[in-house]
C-alpha cells in the first residue's frame, strides 16, 4: 500500500516541500532588501548628507537592520530551506510534524519583520548581532526550538540508518545557535521595548563576543557547511572526495570555534591569558576550516570539466576559495602583533566581507540555484545565461569590495599609529578619513555590482516560479515501503 501511495502521488509518499518553497524565495527576496540596505549605508559612509537629516535613516540606525537582514533574513532563510530539504532527503522520509515546520516560516517572518520595524525606531540592545530587544527574543528562541523538534524529529523517524554529515553541521549550528541565543540575550526588561543586559563590563563584552564569533561560527559557517556537503555532491555529480575527513572536519571544527571569541577584545580589558586562549583557537580553527575546503573542492576530482559549463558548480566552487581565504585571514588577524595594526580598521569589514558575500552569498545563491526549479517542477532555471551573468557580476564586486577595505585598513592602521619624534600623531583622525574617501567610493561600486547580481537573480526566481509549477518530491518506494 505504501509502495502505490508513493506512485500515485499521494502525501503519504510525498516530502514536505512547502515550507522548503517558502523558505527558498524569502530567501532570494530578504537577498535583494538586505543587500540593497548595505548599498545605501555604504554611500552613506562617502557621503554622509544621503541620510537626508532624517534620524530612522541614519548611518547608525540602518547598518544593524543591514547586518540582520542578511544574516538572519537571507542567510536564516536560505538555511531553513535548505536544511529541511536535505534532512529530508537523507533521511528518506517526510518532516516531523509539517505543520510546526510552517509556524517556523510564519515565526521566522514575524521576527524579520518585527527588526525591519524596531531597528530603524532606534529600539536596541547595542549588542552585535543581538540587537533585538527582548520581546522579539523571546520569539526567536520559541521558532528555534520548533526548528530543533522538526529537525531532529525527522532524524528520528529516518528510514535509513545512517546520519549524513550535512545533518551533522546542521544539528550542530541549530543546538549552538541556541545555546548562544539563550546565554547572550539574558537581560532585565524594564518596559515593553527596553532591557538592560544580565552582565555588566567586560564580562558583558566576553559574553557577546562568546555570541558574536559563534554566530559566524555555527550560523555562518556550520550551517553553510551543511549546504557544501550536500549540494556540491549533488550538482557535480559526485561523491564526497573523502567522508572520513568530513567527520574529522565536523568534531574538529565545532570543539574549537567556541574558544575563539575572545580574540575580537584585544588590547581591552579582558584578561590577557583569555585574549591568549582566543588567538590561539583561532590559530588551531585553521587546520580543520582548511581541511573543510579542500575535501569540498576535491569532490570535483574527475569532473573539473563541469566547471566551464555549469555556473551553479562555478558559485559552489568559488564559494569555497572564499571560505579557504576567510579563514586563513581570520587566524591570521588574531595574533597580536596583527590584530594591533588591523583592529578597528577597514581591514575587518574586508576580511567579514570576504567571508558573508564570498563563502556565504556565493554557497547559498549556488544551493538556491539547484532549490528553486526542483521545487517547480523544472530541471534547471529559467535562464542558465542569467546564472552566469549573476555569477561573474557578484565576483568582480566581491572582489572590488574587499580589495579596498583591505587597502583602507591597511593605510588606516599605519596612519593612527604613525608618530612623530617627539610622540606627537602624525595625522589627525580627520586625515585618514579624508584619504580613506576614494576606497569607500570603490566600496560602493563592489556592493553595487553584487546587489545587481541579486536582483538579476531574482528576476530569473520570478521567471522560474511563473513557467513552472509547485511540486512536492516523491520519496522514494522503498523508503516508504519500510515506513
Amino acid at each position: 500500500m505504501a509502495q502505490t501511495a508513493a506512485r500515485t502521488g499521494t502525501v503519504e509518499g510525498k516530502y514536505s516541500d512547502s515550507v522548503v518553497r517558502l523558505f527558498s524565495l524569502a530567501a532570494v527576496v530578504y537577498g535583494v532588501i538586505g543587500m540593497l540596505v548595505g548599498v545605501i549605508i555604504a554611500a552613506q559612509l562617502a557621503w554622509p548628507e544621503l541620510n537626508l537629516g532624517i534620524s530612522w535613516l541614519s548611518y547608525g540606525r540602518l547598518r544593524p537592520l543591514h547586518t540582520n537582514a542578511v544574516i538572519f533574513a537571507f542567510g536564516g532563510c536560505a538555511l531553513f530551506a535548505s536544511s529541511y530539504h536535505v534532512v529530508q532527503r537523507t533521511c528518506q522520509t517526510r518532516l516531523f510534524l509539517p505543520g510546526l515546520a510552517m509556524f517556523t516560516f510564519i515565526g521566522w517572518n514575524i521576527v524579520i519583520l518585527a527588526a525591519v520595524v524596531s531597528l530603524p525606531l532606534g529600539y536596541t540592545q547595542s549588542k552585535e548581532y543581538a540587537e533585538l530587544e527582548w520581546p522579539i527574543d523571546l520569539l526567536i528562541a520559541v521558532v528555534w526550538v520548533a526548528y530543533a523538534v522538526v529537525f531532529f524529529g525527522t532524524i528520528g523517524i529516518r528510514k535509513v540508518r545512517h546520519i549524513y554529515v550535512a545533518n551533522w553541521f546542521y544539528g550542530a549550528y541549530i543546538i549552538a545557535i541556541a545555546l548562544l541565543h539563550i546565554v547572550n540575550s539574558a537581560a532585565l526588561p524594564v518596559s515593553f521595548m527596553k532591557s538592560y543586559s544580565a552582565y555588566a563590563g567586560v564580562q558583558d563584552a566576553m559574553v557577546q563576543w562568546w555570541y558574536g564569533h559563534n554566530a559566524v561560527g555555527f550560523l555562518l559557517t556550520a550551517g553553510f557547511l551543511g549546504m557544501m556537503y550536500y549540494f556540491i555532491p549533488k550538482q557535480a555529480g559526485r561523491p564526497v572526495y573523502s567522508y572520513r575527513l568530513s567527520i574529522v572536519h565536523f568534531w574538529a571544527l565545532i570543539f574549537t570555534y567556541m574558544w575563539a571569541g575572545p580574540h575580537h577584545l584585544h588590547y581591552t580589558a579582558l584578561p590577557d591569558w583569555a585574549q591568549s586562549v582566543g588567538m590561539i583557537f583561532s590559530l588551531i580553527l585553521l587546520a580543520p576550516s582548511w581541511g573543510g575546503m579542500i575535501n569540498g573542492i576535491m569532490t570535483l576530482s574527475g569532473a573539473w570539466h563541469k566547471l566551464r559549463d555549469d555556473p551553479i558548480l562555478k558559485f559552489l566552487i568559488v564559494s569555497l576559495s572564499f571560505y579557504g581565504m576567510s579563514t586563513f585571514e581570520g587566524p591570521m588577524m588574531s595574533v597580536k602583533t596583527v590584530n594591533a595594526l588591523s583592529h578597528y580598521t577597514d581591514w575587518t569589514v574586508g576580511h567579514v566581507h570576504s567571508g558573508a558575500l564570498g563563502w556565504v552569498g556565493l554557497i547559498s545563491m549556488g544551493s538556491l540555484y539547484y532549490l528553486i526549479p526542483r521545487l517547480f517542477g523544472r530541471e534547471q532555471m529559467y535562464s542558465v545565461k542569467a546564472i552566469e551573468t549573476h555569477f561573474w557580476i557578484a565576483t568582480i564586486g566581491i572582489v572590488l569590495y574587499i580589495a579596498s577595505m583591505w587597502i583602507a585598513g591597511v593605510m588606516q592602521g599605519l596612519m593612527w599609529r604613525a608618530v612623530n619624534p617627539d610622540g606627537t600623531l602624525v595625522y589627525s583622525f580627520v586625515e585618514s578619513v579624508k584619504a580613506t574617501f576614494p576606497y569607500y567610493v570603490i566600496r560602493l561600486l563592489g556592493g553595487l555590482l553584487y546587489l545587481a547580481g541579486m536582483v538579476i537573480m531574482a528576476w530569473n526566481t520570478v521567471m522560474t516560479v511563473k513557467s513552472g509549477k509547485a511540486v512536492e518530491g516523491v520519496i522514494p518506494p522503498l523508503a516508504v515501503a519500510h515506513a
